[in-house]
């Protein structure tokens, strides 16, 4: 393994909080390899960017030579995670977290080393629990304990309903690490809450406690918001090779580093190198070429992000509308359908209020022409181009 001093200066890489640092230098000392969990709840199938920090993260546990838990919290998923949230959440079915839970599967395996990975289900030590066992471990904390939280204190305040099983989320997540035996957890700032309950509930048991490190929520393509695929501005790990490299290559070249901070896997001592390279004058787009490439090829495999260097080149550079694209065909009763309305229907934007915005912005194309206007429809008859940004395109005709 590496040093102490060399595995800290990794670990610490891009987090928001480590607690404690030198609860986490003890263990390291140790000379074993640490027991690293962090825990999913398979609440939707796909994964994006934002999603794959934390799982980036474990991937830089693993070259350290720790041994990583990436833990399904399919019994957690039918009570629904209450983090951020001002109102219950419907819990999932069995099926849709089997079949979510599989799928998450299929995409971790792009990031972690598998031969590396403990994958573990929670419903393994949790369904097996009695009625007296969940109450003993309801017992280890007060509702005052829990109102501490800071979703929950809001929602008391705003007589706002609270579920009794919503009080049960962060208890099984910490005793998660109790069943497992972690070393640390990893989690997004929002779970700092939950995490500490690991902790706590470890010594209850009269193990070692974790270590807690925690991950900032990363921001959207917008710089702004953090990705989300209802805002929008996420890139996710599915898409096509074109659509990653394109949206990657249109973030700010601020938001370019916190994006390489958090996501890529070149070295410290690589990005260091990049940072003063482009501070003597070398152009940020030539770093921001090289990770989106990495990213690319991370979930479509090697040569993919040259191949998509290549045609982002030849489209964008060059200005050319590629030969090949969705074509949609709309029937109509009337002569004429606005275009934010089209531009929804053929998937171009998610909503029409996003279509109208993205028209404000100068960012809708008809057949190459930029469209100012918000009103402005689209006649039945020959098929029409429409581009939505610079990646998005697609052959409508409304018959």
């Amino acid at each position: 393994m590496p040093s102490v001093e060399t595995q800290l200066e990794v670990i610490k890489r891009g987090c928001d909080e480590l607690l404690i640092e030198q609860e986490l230098v003890d263990k390291l000392r140790l000379g074993r390899p640490l027991r690293v969990k962090a825990g999913f709840d398979p609440t939707a199938p796909d994964l994006h960017l934002g999603h794959t920090v934390l799982i980036s993260k474990l991937r830089q546990f693993q070259e350290l030579g720790h041994h990583v838990l990436f833990l399904i919290g399919d019994f957690t998923g039918m009570i629904g995670d209450p983090t951020g949230k001002n109102a219950t959440r419907p819990p999932l079915s069995t099926d849709q977290i089997a079949q979510n839970a599989t799928t998450y599967k299929e995409q971790v395996f792009k990031i972690l080393d598998a031969e590396r990975t403990e994958v573990c289900f929670n419903s393994t030590w949790m369904g097996k629990m009695s009625a007296a066992d969940m109450i003993k471990l309801a017992a280890t904390h007060t509702v005052a304990r829990m109102l501490e939280r800071d979703d929950f204190g809001k929602r008391y305040r705003e007589n706002r309903p609270i579920a009794i099983h919503e009080f049960l989320y962060p208890l099984v997540q910490g005793y998660d690490s109790v069943a497992l035996r972690a070393d640390i957890e990893l989690g997004g700032t929002d779970q700092k809450f939950n995490l500490l309950m690991g902790r706590e509930l470890q010594k209850h048991h009269g193990q070692p406690p974790q270590c807690i490190l925690t991950m900032p929520l990363l921001e959207g393509l917008d710089g702004v918001q953090k990705m989300s695929k209802s805002l929008g501005n996420y890139v996710g790990i599915n898409e096509a090779p074109n659509e990653i490299f394109g949206k990657l290559m249109s973030v700010s070249d601020e938001l370019m580093w916190r994006y390489i901070e958090l996501l890529s896997f070149e070295s410290l001592e690589t990005i260091r190198r990049w940072k003063a390279e482009v501070e003597a004058g070398r152009n940020p787009r030539d770093v921001k070429v090289l990770f989106a490439q990495e990213i690319v090829s991370r979930f479509h495999g090697a040569g993919a992000g040259q191949t998509a260097l290549v045609e982002f080149e030849a489209r964008f550079k060059q200005g050319e509308i590629p030969e090949e694209m969705p074509e949609f065909s709309f029937g109509t009763g009337a002569d004429a359908i606005s275009l934010a309305q089209v531009l929804k229907q053929a998937g171009l934007t998610s909503s029409t209020s996003e279509a109208l915005r993205m028209i404000d912005q100068g960012g809708v194309r008809l057949n190459g022409e930029k469209v100012s206007d918000r009103a402005a429809t689209l006649p039945r008859g020959e098929p029409m181009v429409l581009q939505v940004g610079k990646r998005k395109f697609a052959r409508v005709t409304l018959q």
